[in-house]
């Protein structure tokens, strides 16, 4: 036996759901938006959440270990702050909030992972579907609160690569985007906010566009985006000089994903851009571990779906009549692949 070889790295990974699970419940319990800039002692904040005496300190100093509450003194008075980071990222108050999607986590991926290794048997997904028999947007669709839970889980995780995304892109030649999938309109409003001479669509399915559109109301931006109903499975995309798709394409199996790229190809104007904004996978699949994780996902919500290189891409793209592609990195695991008409 190696001297030199510990187990820390597997006990660690392998006993991640413990850390996991500390962060989402407390996300669940909002724990961070009723700190909000305030410090507590453990006994006021057990109060305002309502726990068990049995929670406080331990709960409390989990999250403080793990960098996600500071902590002034010790003991029974001492008090609990938000970290920098929490305070940012973790308070409803705050325009940088993600909580969404970790609420979203809690409550419907954390459950359905538990049955990875059904699915990785079976090639079959492990959502809503082994439930109700409906697909897991056959059954946001049919509950408004959900979608709009859902939606909003997706723009928190989405805003950082999209703003980076209208910071990166050369627009300078361009005056219209059609984003497809578009959801709460996001990705459409911050290209809009960005450059004011873009004129945006944000095209969706009808019962998310009412959705969008008071979204984009309450931004101001309705001179420049609007929300546009298509079902991309079936209608011809809006055409435009840049057609967007933000954590799209890789919900749909291989003749799913030829079918968008095919359609984005014929609604382009010529020297158009077709943009996915997505987890890419490194070429060699060897570094990318959370895209390597989404794409496991994709298969626990819908089984033959999966995420995708900048390999997979190119060769898509050419199929279809593309010229060339690049990629632009955004920042952590996400980048936007481009393909040029």
């Amino acid at each position: 036996m190696n001297d030199e070889l510990t187990p820390a790295r597997i006990i660690e990974v392998g006993m991640g759901f413990w850390p996991a699970k500390t962060l989402l419940s407390a996300v669940d319990l909002d724990l961070f938006t009723r700190l909000g800039s305030a410090a507590m002692t453990g006994a006021e904040l057990q109060a305002a959440l309502g726990l068990s005496p049995r929670a406080n300190p331990d709960f409390f100093d989990t999250l403080l270990a793990l960098g996600f509450l500071e902590r002034d003194g010790d003991g029974a008075q001492a008090r609990y702050r938000n970290t920098a980071e929490t305070a940012l990222f973790l308070d409803r108050a705050s325009k940088g909030y993600i909580g969404g999607f970790l609420s979203m986590a809690n409550d419907r991926l954390y459950p359905f992972w538990g049955d990875l290794s059904e699915a990785l048997r079976s090639g079959q997904p492990q959502n809503e579907i082994k439930r109700t028999g409906a697909s897991m947007f056959e059954e946001l669709y049919r509950d408004p609160a959900r979608l709009e839970q859902f939606m909003g889980a997706m723009a928190g995780i989405s805003a950082g690569n999209f703003r980076a995304f209208a910071e990166a892109f050369d627009f300078s030649r361009c005056t219209t985007l059609c984003d497809v999938g578009g959801a709460t309109g996001q990705l459409s409003m911050a290209v809009a906010r960005r450059h004011p001479h873009m004129r945006c669509i944000s095209a969706d399915l009808p019962v998310v566009t009412p959705i969008a559109e008071r979204e984009i109301a309450k931004a101001g931006l309705s001179d420049q985006v609007r929300a546009q109903s298509v079902d991309f499975l079936t209608q011809p995309l809006p055409s435009a000089d840049i057609i967007t798709m933000g954590m799209i394409l890789h919900d749909w199996n291989l003749e799913g994903k030829r079918h968008l790229v095919r359609a984005a190809y014929e609604s382009l104007r010529k020297g158009g851009a077709f943009v996915v904004i997505e987890n890419l996978i490194d070429d060699a699949r060897r570094e990318n571990a959370f895209g390597l994780m989404m794409s496991l996902n994709m298969l626990i919500e819908f089984g033959d779906a999966f995420d995708f290189t900048a390999r997979d891409f190119d060769g898509w793209c050419r199929e279809a009549g593309f010229e060339r592609t690049e990629v632009i990195p955004l920042g952590g695991p996400a980048s936007a692949a481009v393909a040029w008409k």
